[in-house]
């Protein structure tokens, strides 16, 4: 049965159920907007970058101290030209120069269309160690294919960029139709070995354009 409320003073718990008319705002509907020291958790689109026969893909403004988490989407990713891995890299210096130092762990799985071959396991060729090179997302050893219909598509989340005490963590997965037309799903993580704050990043093949495809970059706090 609802109950109302005539008096709250001095009252330390209620119970019972508020009649809607005693109450104003009563759903969350009516709710327009949050303070601002109230993390939503919710991905705000910050930029788009879609590639057409470009050497790269760099986003070059919007990574700072705005948001905790940054996401990137890679929708569709083509190369133009086969047997070639994807890749990306960081800068602390506003793009003047990509060799962040990076320290990182990746595993895969695949399986050939015929059902025949089935790999799994820990990737070393695709791994660094305290190295300023590109960190592969796909490819070195199931590198992508540049058939019409084959692409990679995936997600990278990088933690913090902005912080001038921690490193910069990352994680990602992605999954690719491999030139052998296999399936590859990859999973990898690291991090940018640096207290700096990370500024950029780029996107690229190991050799050649990327012909087709598009990158998403989202903040999240």
């Amino acid at each position: 049965m609802a109950q109302s409320i005539t008096r709250l003073s001095g009252v330390n718990s209620l119970s019972g159920t508020l009649p809607s008319s005693v109450i104003a705002n009563s759903t969350l509907d009516n709710i327009t907007a949050l303070p601002s020291a109230v993390p939503t958790g919710k991905p705000v689109l910050l930029s788009t970058a879609t590639a057409s026969a470009s050497s790269s893909i760099e986003f070059t403004s919007g990574i700072d101290s705005t948001y905790d988490i940054y996401k990137f989407e890679f929708i569709n990713i083509h190369p133009s030209t086969d047997n070639v891995s994807f890749q990306f890299n960081l800068s602390t210096d506003s793009g003047s120069n990509y060799n962040v130092t990076k320290t990182t762990t990746f595993f895969d799985a695949g399986q050939n269309e015929a059902g025949t071959d089935t790999p799994f396991g820990y990737a070393a060729g695709r791994d660094l160690a305290q190295s300023t090179s590109d960190q592969v997302i796909m490819g070195n050893g199931a590198n992508l294919g540049a058939d019409n219909d084959q692409s990679s598509s995936g997600i990278i989340h990088l933690f913090n960029p902005s912080s001038s005490i921690y490193v910069k963590h990352f994680i990602g997965v992605a999954h690719s139709i491999e030139y052998r037309d296999y399936s590859w799903r990859s999973t990898f993580a690291g991090y940018a070995n640096t207290t700096s704050a990370l500024t950029n990043i780029k996107f690229q093949m190991s050799s050649g354009n990327i012909d087709d495809g598009k990158i998403l970059m989202f903040g999240i706090n």
